[in-house]
């Protein structure tokens, strides 16, 4: 039987030195007898906390037991029948602050590493094709539009095409995905997992339709014309934030949502061998503190820069990305500037940066977030010398397709306005979820967005609105 002190599994991975420089995947994975000793660890508790802390309610309990008899099959099985895309979240959900950080082990030890468990299921049925895929419902005759093919408009469209519903799943750019494509680098999330996972609703019947930027290829209301019953809004929220300082337009600042979609999706990290170019520099800087910093800089660091400098006006306890992500970043060499603020972007006379005017920064009071709020220190300016800088402090709702909906209700920040736990936008028969309504968040709270709204469709196109 388990106990706290049983060691917990070290998932094997790649060396930081060799990882520094290369776009393949860091963590190498369990071995099948190393993912039934952690699967042995777990407690089977009567009331599992790690249920509740999972937003699309996993039977973690369930999944671990046939994984600790070694029923990987059983165990796949047993997850699909609340998540649809295992192998993304096993290796990108926060799992230290969801499931694994309500385990009883964590509390006087080492939690279970439930994410690894996971993604060690979701990899070995990729590699061995034995289970079958969940039966759908007959079919009902009503036909939904989901726009975006992110986590949470992918868990829609696979909830609703089991359900019995036509399901058309709409993306603006060539390949499926959402952020999974365009924002997680290849290191942390290969994108031919991400293609397994699409292909897997494909085969169950949902129809795919990219290069459709709803908005302006076509228009919501063009959906219903269309003969579309419900629609559903996961367009994620990517439009860039910037710090409006001066020195913003010089030659060499740029965005993370650009640069991240250039290096992810147009595959800008095998350039010659693909026509996307991409900014390289030798001394850069990163500024934000969550994991798209975290992503960017380690990026940067794979495309040949001697030096990268994250540079965040928080400690490090107040980094609000992944503390896995962190550690990756730390032993690959990556330089923290903490406790410092952008003021200037410095740039020489053809326009071209060359630093980043800083000034430090201390610790007040706790804000409105429940973090010290930093405050600047009185003549500590000082100079980050850099020839490339990647803004990574958030990312906004695109307009495109809000502005051409009037009367779909928004709020003072240009999210669409839904209910907590229905979806329901104040438009009939639209449905939105995930980033586009809460703002920037994770994968797997956007996948329990697209749970809830998909009952909500299901009812709705079963009972009307």
């Amino acid at each position: 039987m388990s106990t706290a002190k049983t060691p917990r599994q070290a998932m094997p991975e790649q060396p930081p030195l060799v990882r520094a420089r290369n776009f393949e995947e860091v963590p190498l994975g369990y071995t099948p007898e190393q993912a039934v000793a952690e699967a042995s660890r777990c407690l089977q508790c009567k009331s599992p906390a790690c249920v509740q802390g999972c937003p699309v309610n996993v039977d973690i309990p369930g999944f671990i037991k046939h994984m600790a008899a070694g029923d990987f099959d059983k165990a796949i099985g047993k997850i699909w029948e609340r998540n649809s895309l295992p192998a993304v979240c096993g290796r990108v959900c926060p799992q230290e602050v969801q499931c694994e950080g309500n385990c009883l082990l964590g509390r006087k030890g080492e939690a279970v590493a439930i994410g690894n468990l996971e993604r060690f299921a979701a990899d070995w049925e990729r590699q061995h094709h034995v289970c079958e895929l969940p039966s759908r419902d007959a079919a009902t005759g009503k036909r939904v539009a989901v726009v975006g093919s992110g986590p949470s408009g992918l868990t829609v469209a696979s909830d609703l095409i089991l359900k019995g519903h036509e399901v058309s799943l709409f993306e603006a750019f060539h390949k499926p995905g959402g952020v999974l494509v365009y924002g997680i680098p290849e290191f942390r999330l290969p994108k031919d997992i991400v293609a397994a996972e699409v292909s897997c609703l494909q085969a169950q019947g949902v129809k795919l339709e990219c290069d459709v930027v709803v908005g302006r290829t076509v228009s919501v209301d063009e959906l219903f014309e269309q003969g579309f019953d419900a629609v559903y809004l996961g367009v994620g929220a990517g439009l860039p934030k910037f710090m409006r300082i001066p020195g913003e337009n010089l030659v060499g600042v740029l965005s993370a949502n650009e640069y991240l979609t250039r290096a992810n999706l147009m595959k800008a990290y095998l350039f010659p061998e693909v026509d996307t170019p991409i900014p390289r520099g030798k001394q850069v800087a990163v500024l934000g503190g969550g994991n798209v910093a975290m992503d960017s800089a380690r990026t940067a660091m794979r495309l040949g820069a001697d030096r990268v400098s994250l540079v965040y006006r928080r400690s490090r306890d107040e980094m609000p990305a992944r503390k896995a992500e962190i550690h990756h970043a730390e032993e690959e060499g990556l330089n923290f500037e903490l406790l410092c603020n952008p003021v200037r972007y410095l740039g020489d006379d053809k326009g071209r940066l060359t630093g980043i005017e800083c000034i430090r920064m201390e610790l007040g009071e706790p804000d409105a977030s429940g973090r010290r709020r930093p405050v600047e220190v009185p003549g500590s300016e000082f100079v980050v010398e850099c020839d490339l800088a990647i803004v990574a402090i958030g990312a906004g709702a695109n307009p495109l397709l809000t502005r051409s909906t009037p009367d779909l209700p928004l709020n003072r920040w240009g999210y669409v306005t839904a209910n907590a736990d229905t979806g329901k936008t104040g438009k009939k028969g639209v449905w939105a979820g995930g980033d586009i309504v809460t703002g920037a968040a994770t994968v797997i709270l956007a996948m329990g967005a697209g749970r809830k709204a998909a009952d909500s469709i299901h009812e709705y196109l079963t009972w009307g609105w």
